[in-house]
């Protein structure tokens, strides 16, 4: 569909649903969501092009922003600063720690489209940074608050403006992955139980060429198994309840956003479940999870225990862990509440 089109198609349905998000305005038309947002080119969106990891560099003078990163099920959103981004690494295989209120792992590779988004909401003009991947789809969004250095926003629109601002964007599908049909299960098991941090657990899965999901498959009950896929109710009301510090982690190919404390107001709405405190919210739909597996790594610090949400497709939704710091071992009561599921 030519870009007039799809542009009068889309204003078609946000004059019959005004609340309708372009995420599910871009699934309706069959198109990716930054396709549908570059149909605004030179009204109100603004491509970027440029070294992301110098542009997410520039984005710690941006002072306090909202930062949004989700997958297919689960929303993380965080008000705060970037105040610490460390780069490792050269292009195209950069990655960049960000450390501070606004926790993140971010996968530069994964980082195809970016766009400056002046919109109109009911609370007022709204001003963010979005990103999305090879295939359209998003990674990360920052959004401007109140307090936000508006002068240091504008710079990063000046300087990494697009010289085309083009609405066509050449989107490529994402390779599959190649797994492997058999495996040396002695290997496997020996490997995993040999484990000196969480970290290993990446490489073991490369190493064998296994999808994440089939390795809990395979691993047994000792280390994986399956529970209610709507545990996170019960994890995140007694973590409420309790004061019990988790971590919450939900990403993308470009970037993963961990929480990092205690989780205070817990509301269900729906198929939805939601923290909704001042500085963080998380919104996860119930209805995308599949399946709810607990998951037990060793580690110098002993078992580190995960509550691992996966979609009908097998990709992960959401991770849920008792907050630790390396070589502290996991709070008991983390272990208490996982073994009751």
């Amino acid at each position: 569909m030519d870009i007039t089109t799809l542009k009068n198609r889309w204003e078609t349905l946000k004059a019959e649903n005004k609340a309708l998000r372009i995420r599910d305005a871009a699934k309706k038309l069959g198109v990716s969501e930054a396709t549908l947002l570059a149909t605004n080119i030179g009204n109100g969106v603004t491509r970027l092009e440029g070294q992301w990891s110098e542009l997410l560099l520039a984005c710690k003078g941006l002072g306090k922003v909202m930062s949004l990163t989700r997958s297919e099920g689960c929303v993380l959103e965080h008000k705060g600063t970037f105040q610490k981004i460390n780069v490792h690494g050269r292009a195209p295989q950069q990655i960049a720690t960000v450390i501070g209120p606004i926790e993140q792992r971010v996968f530069f590779k994964g980082w195809k489209f970016g766009f400056a988004v002046t919109q109109s909401t009911p609370r007022g003009i709204m001003e963010s940074l979005q990103f999305f991947d090879q295939e359209g789809t998003a990674v990360m969004k920052i959004f401007l608050q109140e307090k936000s250095n508006r002068d240091v926003y504008q710079q990063i629109v000046d300087t990494y403006k697009h010289p085309t601002q083009s609405p066509y964007l050449e989107e490529v599908p994402f390779e599959k992955e190649e797994y492997a049909e058999t495996i040396d299960q002695e290997a496997f098991v020996a490997e995993w139980e040999q484990m000196k941090d969480t970290h290993d657990f990446f490489g073991m899965l490369k190493k064998h060429k296994l999808h994440r999901l089939e390795a809990l498959k395979r691993i047994g009950e000792k280390w994986a198994y399956q529970v209610d896929k709507t545990c996170v109710q019960k994890i995140l009301n007694m973590a409420s309840e309790t004061k019990l510090p988790i971590m919450i982690f939900a990403g993308n190919k470009g970037n993963i956003q961990i929480h990092q404390g205690k989780v205070r107001t817990i509301r269900q709405m729906g198929n939805w479940i939601n923290v909704m405190d001042p500085e963080f919210n998380m919104h996860l739909n119930e209805e995308v999870v599949d399946a709810a597996w607990v998951v037990h790594k060793n580690t110098n610090d002993g078992i580190v225990s995960a509550v691992e949400l996966f979609d009908k497709d097998g990709e992960m939704v959401a991770q849920f862990f008792g907050l630790r710091k390396p070589g502290i071992p996991q709070k008991e009561e983390w272990k208490v509440l996982v073994d009751s599921l």
